[in-house]
């Protein structure tokens, strides 16, 4: 029997594309080899992942798996096996020393599907443990962060996909900034496609260019071959072409504060309930003390006076980043909504960094037609930053179908006019909200409170009457 002719091992119904990509992928899988996802944020790349995973497993072909991914999305794969998954398996994600992430894998000995998530910046530094676990898949996610061939990361996956029989990536594109990006990509799935050397591939390829030949730039005439070999091995799908998508698809992005930020959040936490009960339990109070546990899953806090901001936590930002990276790389224009000013100015900060054009609207903003008109029609600006408070309103931003809260506030008006800038007339594409929520904190009961569309000061003061603190989420 082949493999395409067993069932997809999942709990939900799949999405006809989701299920086409995972026949698609099998049918390649009959015998070992590599094979690249190429399909954008939304359409479910995590789902189709973990059916290929249990269709090999369930035929016996692999045991142990290891999935690759940038740190702040480790998480996610926990969640989305949990979600999804219909057969045996037991993950763990890799944390801590180098010493300790060893001792885990080699606890990893189960009847049931070994999973191992790792992120880049580790995976490299405990290559000789990876190797003697000997992983039968590996799976690299959002695998443009192995796109420069002669990096750690790059070179330990290379090395790393010799020994494993199966191989996927799983990116929007391969294709971020230039072409060339290809090659390290596909060095990991298969190097018969365009062979080992980087500088054989660059010489086929590429005329270098420029002020010390230093610029690659792709040949015309070699176009065709590449993309030709890239879709040999690919399945690509946007939302676009995803007809059977649902209108919009909320991501919910469970954020680790670093620990010393925790203890500050936890500590914080006890003198709010103890302020509470000295004085009378209202809804501007309570507010007001959840206004500064918002600032801090943010990343940031204020002195006792409100006056001096210091920055405790990059969590979020860093979550953040990885998002931008992966819609930004394929041309997709992205809108990130924050409800504080700090946020904001990081955030313009990082996109700064990345040679990133920007529009932004904020209440010191004095331009907004011309920023909204900027992120419109302006090919080179990729992203739109925005205030809730200010930019919830009375604008139009359809020119992306991606949107990042960084964080939230209170108003169930503001919360859903705000998805309304790229959710109306004039959108072509299915919309995806992504929300950034610190674990274990108060943006989850933000975030429920706004699903269930309840009042969140009367169900906090109500926690408090039952002798609840009402600020201590539930993971904590």
């Amino acid at each position: 029997m082949e493999l395409r002719d067993l069932r997809m091992p999942i709990k939900v119904t799949p999405y006809q594309h989701q299920e086409e990509a995972w026949k698609f992928v099998i049918g390649k899988f009959e015998n070992p080899g590599g094979t690249a996802l190429l399909i954008e944020m939304g359409c479910g790349k995590s789902l189709i992942s973990v059916a290929v995973a249990g269709t090999l497993y369930e035929a016996g072909k692999i045991r142990k798996l290891l999935i690759v991914c940038p740190l702040s999305i480790c998480g996610v794969w926990e969640e989305e096996f949990l979600k999804f998954a219909d057969f045996n398996y037991d993950l763990k994600i890799l944390k801590g020393t180098a010493d300790s992430k060893a001792m885990m894998l080699n606890s990893m000995n189960g009847d049931s599907l070994q999973v191992a998530v790792v992120n880049y910046e580790s995976v490299w530094r405990i290559e000789p443990q990876i190797k003697d676990w000997e992983p039968d898949m590996i799976v690299c996610d959002e695998s443009h962060k192995i796109k420069t061939h002669n990096i750690a990361a790059s070179k330990s996956l290379h090395r790393l996909g010799e020994k494993a029989g199966y191989k996927l990536i799983l990116t929007g594109t391969v294709i971020t900034n230039k072409e060339i990006d290809v090659f390290s990509q596909y060095k990991f799935l298969d190097p018969q496609i365009f062979g080992k050397s980087f500088y054989t591939f660059r010489n086929r390829y590429f005329d270098m260019v420029g002020y010390g030949n230093h610029t690659p730039v792709l040949k015309k005439s070699m176009e065709p071959e590449l993309k030709e070999k890239i879709h040999s091995i690919a399945f690509r799908a946007t939302k676009a072409e995803c007809l059977d998508l649902p209108e919009t698809t909320d991501i919910v992005r469970y954020i680790d504060l670093e620990p010393n930020a925790m203890n500050i959040y936890k500590h914080l936490v006890r003198d709010s309930f103890a302020e509470l009960s000295r004085g009378e339990v209202t809804a501007t109070n309570i507010l007001t003390k959840i206004l500064r546990l918002s600032q801090l899953t943010g990343g940031f806090l204020g002195d006792d006076e409100g006056k001096a901001i210091h920055q405790i936590s990059s969590a979020k930002l860093d979550a953040l980043e990885d998002i931008v990276d992966e819609v930004t790389s394929s041309g997709k224009k992205l809108v990130v909504i924050a409800r504080f000013i700090p946020e904001i100015n990081e955030i313009t900060k990082l996109l700064e960094k990345k040679n990133l054009k920007f529009s932004i609207i904020t209440g010191n903003v004095k331009n907004r037609s011309q920023q909204i008109e900027k992120f419109q029609n302006d090919s080179d600006v990729l992203v739109f930053v925005g205030q809730i408070a200010t930019a919830g309103l009375g604008i139009t931003l359809t020119a992306s179908s991606t949107m990042v809260f960084y964080s939230l506030d209170y108003s169930m008006s503001n919360f859903e006019q705000t998805k309304a800038r790229i959710h109306r007339a004039g959108q072509s594409d299915p919309c995806t909200y992504i929300y950034l929520i610190a674990k274990g904190t108060i943006d989850e009961k933000v975030m429920k409170s706004l699903n269930k569309k309840y009042d969140l000061a009367s169900s906090l003061i109500d926690d408090y009457r039952q002798g609840l603190n009402p600020f201590r989420a539930e993971r904590i």
